[in-house]
């Protein structure tokens, strides 16, 4: 499950990385699924965890912050990401 979402984050046109672009996504309604690493420290990724689960947005934890840097194309580790409307 993770493996095909993860290919769906890496082939998705639009789509944002960082926690502070995710949050701003998932708060003016725009992202349609979020991915969160799970080594990502809890005082970062927590507070964007409880605003999806609020908005009810499907939520894809991660093995770890360096795989999904590498899925999104960026050479640095990601705490999470988005796929977003385009």
């Amino acid at each position: 499950m993770v493996a095909l979402s993860l290919n769906e984050l890496k082939e998705a046109a639009h789509r944002v990385v960082g926690t502070r672009q995710t949050t701003k996504a998932v708060q003016e309604g725009r992202a349609k699924k979020v991915f969160i690493a799970e080594d990502a420290e809890d005082r970062i990724t927590g507070p964007l965890i409880e605003l999806c689960k609020a908005k009810g947005i499907e939520i894809v934890k991660v093995k770890s912050m360096k795989e999904l840097g590498s899925t999104c194309g960026i050479d640095v580790g990601a705490a999470s990401a988005a796929i977003i409307e385009g």
